[in-house]
């Protein structure tokens, strides 16, 4: 009995002081065998609770003086911040009393839903000020949290309460200085605190307009815009920070609307790495065709730039897309009941693995048309922080094998039409000690109605070294659910549109992702990969034609 109550008189001695002196508060997460080493701490100072360290300019604060719940964040100096009061917060369906002792002090307990989550609370009101690690739920004015449990399992607990000393304990505080915001709009800014964006292009018109003069000069300049192949093809160069290149996920985002172009055309975003000793794709887009190699097919047709040799490098593409039928432009001119028309189509893909580690690279936007009025694009690349705590040191290795989506259609470069006669070959150098061998492989079907290949499922097979590694029919059914980013699209008379239509492997107005082909068994040195596709027979005035890109990735150990 006497060491109880001197643990009582201790801590009643102590919380008096509390306000004088800030207080740190640890929680740790508890498991069958105790306390875990997953802690958060809370600081608690004049009434005002700190919940946790400050991440990427944020800050989360419980201000037992207003009954607030305080977000403060801060964005290129300037503090934001939203104010939550006590009284809009959750509220216990259920209270009850309880005879469990946690740290000297007799807890109550009350429940909450919050989110389709059950949250056992148990707090006291003895203590003389007030704390808690989850700054959403406050059981009461003046409530020390001594435990929660989240969805009966989870479960945190306080486990020390601790006075500090000297100025360094003190957290700085400036409500009165912050420019308070909307949640919604903290909310946007809490999320993009948190990854790096790079702007690549910002609404830059790509279309078709035969006067745009080509810069052939040796010196092309960073960010900044350039214009090839009669405006189809939009490029930049651009620099990345060194921390970018490990460690993070890459995402590529784009917008694109349509300007004027009422159809679905095909689009590609590519990268290709500054610097680059070989023949690229960019000495063509300035010089023209004649520097790319050439291959033929049985027929004796020419076909430029379609795959890597020993002097020449295609294009990595990181993004295959196709715009809608004129989502943006025609949404008035089609107007339809009940058919709430997409302003514009947002694409946002995952292109770590193939997005090369180089701090300098042209970044580079298609979209096959012939319209002066075409579209208009916007791209970003997101870094955003790996799961994955431990640096990166492993040496990425990412090399484009082929490419036959003709990014310089509008100059003249052939479709990639040869898989009627020919299977498409490449000869590739595995390096060293490979690791995590993948091949990303990107298909697409076009041309002709009824018997054209875009609308008649086709075998698509891969062959390294003679051997199948890879089969498939690519093929997308699910072309209706995008109807609303469609309004030019045309309406049949069974009550069909046209963008409704299934196709191999892409709709208008989506991205197609690569098929992963694992190559594990891959060993260094030489190589061949083969690509063959069931492609249809050409019909008179017209032909089938498939994009195909193949990026071949991994990792090449010590």
């Amino acid at each position: 009995m006497a060491t109880k109550f001197l643990v009582f008189f201790l801590l009643s001695s102590f919380c008096a002081l509390a306000q004088e002196r800030p207080v740190k508060l640890t929680y740790a997460q508890v498991g069958e065998d105790g306390p875990t080493e997953n802690t958060r701490e809370v600081m608690v100072y004049k009434g005002v609770a700190k919940v946790g360290e400050t991440r990427n300019g944020l800050s989360s604060f419980i201000d037992y003086n207003r009954n607030e719940k305080v977000e403060l964040l801060y964005e290129n100096d300037m503090p934001y911040k939203t104010v939550t009061s006590f009284d809009s917060l959750a509220h216990p369906y259920k209270q009850e009393a309880t005879t469990e002792k946690i740290l000297g002090y007799t807890a109550q307990k009350s429940t909450y839903t919050s989110f389709s989550n059950t949250i056992e609370v148990w707090y006291t009101t003895e203590a003389d000020f007030s704390g808690t690690m989850y700054p959403s739920i406050a059981p009461e004015e003046n409530a020390l949290v001594l435990k929660l449990r989240f969805n009966g399992g989870t479960t945190y607990q306080l486990q020390s309460i601790e006075k500090q000393k000297g100025k360094n304990s003190v957290f700085e505080y400036e409500y009165e200085k912050a420019r308070t915001i909307t949640a919604d709009i903290m909310e946007e800014k809490k999320i993009e605190s948190r990854y790096i964006t790079v702007q690549v292009f910002d609404e830059e018109m790509v279309n078709f307009d035969p006067s745009i003069e080509v810069d052939t000069s040796d010196h092309l300049l960073a960010n900044k815009t350039y214009r090839f192949s009669k405006g189809s093809v939009i490029l930049k160069k651009i620099k990345l920070d060194e921390s970018l290149l490990s460690g993070h996920q890459v995402f590529a985002t784009l917008h694109c609307r349509s300007d004027g172009d009422a159809y679905d055309r095909t689009g590609s975003v590519f990268v290709i790495p500054a610097g680059n000793t070989k023949t690229t794709m960019l000495d063509a887009f300035q010089h023209g065709l004649d520097v790319l190699p050439v291959t033929k097919d049985q027929a004796g047709r020419s076909y430029q730039g379609v795959h890597t040799t020993e002097n020449y490098d295609p294009p990595i593409e990181i993004m295959r897309f196709f715009t809608s039928f004129g989502a943006g432009h025609f949404n008035d001119k089609r107007v339809i009941h009940n058919y709430p028309w997409a302003n514009d189509v947002r694409y946002k893909e995952e292109v770590t693995p193939v997005f090369p580690k180089v701090d300098s690279v042209w970044v580079g936007v298609f979209i096959g048309n012939y319209v002066k009025n075409g579209h208009v694009a916007s791209l970003e690349l997101n870094f955003y922080p790996s799961f994955d705590d431990e640096e990166d040191t492993a040496n990425k290795f990412v090399k484009p094998l082929f490419l036959t989506v003709n990014t310089m259609e509008m100059s003249g470069q052939n479709y990639g039409r040869f898989f009627r006669t020919d299977s498409l070959t490449v000869r590739f150098t595995v390096p060293a000690n490979p690791e995590n061998m993948r091949l990303y492989f990107t298909t697409t079907g076009h041309g002709g109605w009824g018997g054209g290949d875009e609308f008649n499922p086709k075998l698509n097979q891969v062959f390294v070294d003679g051997q199948k590694v890879f089969e498939v029919i690519p093929w997308r059914t699910d072309c209706g659910t995008y109807r609303f980013s469609n309004p030019a699209s045309g309406n049949f008379g069974n009550g069909m549109s046209s963008s409704d239509l299934s196709r191999s492997n892409w709709c208008p107005g989506t991205l197609t992702p690569p098929y992963i082909i694992p190559l594990d068994g891959l060993a260094p040195g030489e190589h061949t990969m083969t690509i063959a596709i069931d492609q249809g027979e050409d019909v008179p005035n017209g032909f089938h034609h498939w994009g195909v890109s193949g990026v071949l990735t991994g990792e090449v150990g010590e």
